[in-house]
């Protein structure tokens, strides 16, 4: 196992979209690893590190509120963007007047998890680099110790912004919601581990500077149990299916 950290995470507002239920969105009751993956990348990446979530705790209720929301349903052509980069033309706007659509949404609010995770080496590094396990641990603390990121960091949907999230050294379980706590095993069902693209994060064109990545994935899934409001990831990973 490599380094690992613990953090706190709160938000107003969170969606992990059930895949059978996409143009509706309905969130699952609690985050998928592969969702809270993402929101680490959006503090630090490199592909020499990839993240593996351990233990997920869900300290407040599991609240749900049904929304309206309105959504675009076309996608900016990156060879529209290109083509304007190049002066040749393209329009790469989305004007949303004419692709708007409003759709319903069932996502939880009020939430406040505890994760904990770890980070392993790849093997996939830019022959440039020189970056070791022990540099990669310093730069992911001192990021989030001092509330660093390139991206807003989110709950599942880009609209749905972390609210806090803070490094720290142990979970005070005893802030386990009583209604949660008292949960001696609940099922979850089958749930979405994470997206794995095929081309293992290599660009297919094995040039860094321009990377050209796969678009096919295959979404993995598993079967986690949550216990007085602790989920072990690491427990249930073993048994991931396709």
């Amino acid at each position: 196992m490599g380094y690992g950290f613990k953090i706190m995470v709160e938000g107003d507002y969170a969606c992990y979209t059930r895949p059978e239920l996409k143009v509706e969105r309905v969130s699952y009751d609690v985050p998928t690893p592969g969702a809270l993956e993402g929101m680490l990348k959006s503090i630090y990446w490199k592909p020499a590190i990839r993240y593996c979530i351990d233990r997920i705790i869900v300290f407040n209720p599991i609240d749900f509120a049904n929304i309206r929301r309105n959504e675009v349903k076309d996608k900016v052509l990156f060879s529209a963007v290109k083509h304007q980069m190049n002066g040749k033309g393209g329009d790469p706007c989305i004007y949303t007047a004419e692709s708007r659509s409003q759709r319903a949404a069932m996502v939880l609010k009020n939430v406040r998890y505890g994760i904990e995770f770890h980070f392993e080496m790849t093997g996939i590094r830019d022959e440039k680099a020189d970056e070791g396990e022990s540099k990669h641990y310093n730069i992911i603390k001192r990021r989030l110790s001092n509330g660093q990121y390139f991206r807003v960091p989110c709950l599942g949907c880009s609209e749905f912004p972390v609210k806090k999230l803070l490094l720290v050294d142990k979970f005070d379980e005893s802030e386990i919601a009583p209604e949660i706590a008292c949960q001696e095993d609940v099922d979850l069902g089958y749930m979405s581990y994470r997206v794995v693209f095929r081309d293992g994060g290599v660009p297919q064109n094995g040039d860094w500077e321009n990377p050209r990545f796969s678009d096919q994935a295959t979404t993995v899934y598993y079967r986690p149990h949550m216990q007085q409001g602790i989920i072990d990831v690491a427990k249930y990973r073993e048994e991931l299916r396709c």
